[in-house]
């Protein structure tokens, strides 16, 4: 079978309407999928994302799903959705029960490691981080709100998080089974917060032996105070991209 030569003017117009057709095509999926983004994002479970996320259906759009926030995570906070999350597959997400982001790395590698974007590269302080906003789901159950204090390890003994204690190793973070507590009332989620001023206790009765948990605007919701609390099931949850004063 006989070819045309690549110089003739037939070739060169062959090729020509060839690359029409395929940048029509991929211009047609792109604006497809740019429509359907909004809808996708829909089918994707809602899930605490790595700090400095991008709105929900940019990040869904950016992310390549790399894995390089995964690997520099000191605490291994981030995790890839498994296959049972559907259109999630893959994506970053942070379940912050299990491990939450203490921001062991101070400078939020995970961002500074992301190629394309999805972890917004202009923020460069864990202040400026904003994940969501941590709620008091249960109060009844506090215990600092009962004038109950805590003794012992925060999550028990087969907990496996990790958690950075500045007094004992400036830069490695610990598990959390390894530094047990005796406190007169319990205070973990204020004392733990990596974010100052984002979680204080208020007095709740006029002799100030019980307290309740208060979220202040300071919160970027890394799910600290979540993985800490010692109650089952935790008296502490993040929303997830709830911002603060939002309804």
């Amino acid at each position: 079978m006989s070819t045309l030569p690549k110089s003739l003017p037939r070739y060169q117009a062959s090729r020509r309407r060839f690359l029409r057709t395929v940048g029509l095509f991929v211009g047609v999926v792109g604006a497809s999928l740019a429509t359907l983004l909004p809808v996708i994002a829909k089918w994707v479970p809602a899930r605490l994302r790595p700090p400095g996320a991008i709105e929900e259906p940019a990040f869904l759009a950016s992310c390549i799903k790399c894995g390089q926030c995964v690997q520099v995570c000191p605490v291994q906070a981030i995790r890839l959705a498994d296959i049972d999350e559907a259109m999630g597959v893959g994506v970053p997400y942070i379940d912050a029960r299990a491990q939450a982001c203490d921001f062991s790395c101070d400078a939020v590698q995970c961002i500074l490691a992301c190629p394309t974007g999805s972890l917004n590269h202009t923020i460069i302080k864990k202040e400026e981080v904003r994940m969501g906003l941590a709620r008091v789901a249960r109060p009844e159950a506090c215990l600092a709100s009962q004038g109950q204090g805590f003794q012992g390890q925060a999550r028990g003994a087969d907990f496996q998080g990790l958690l950075r204690y500045t007094e004992i190793d400036r830069w490695n973070p610990i598990p959390v089974r390894d530094h047990p507590y005796d406190l007169e009332l319990c205070d973990l989620c204020v004392r733990q917060c990596p974010i100052e001023t984002a979680i204080s206790l208020q007095h709740i009765d006029n002799e100030g032996k019980r307290k309740m948990p208060v979220i202040n605007k300071a919160c970027v919701g890394c799910g600290v105070c979540e993985m800490i609390c010692p109650v089952e099931p935790t008296v502490i949850v993040i929303d997830e991209r709830k911002m603060w004063g939002a309804a």
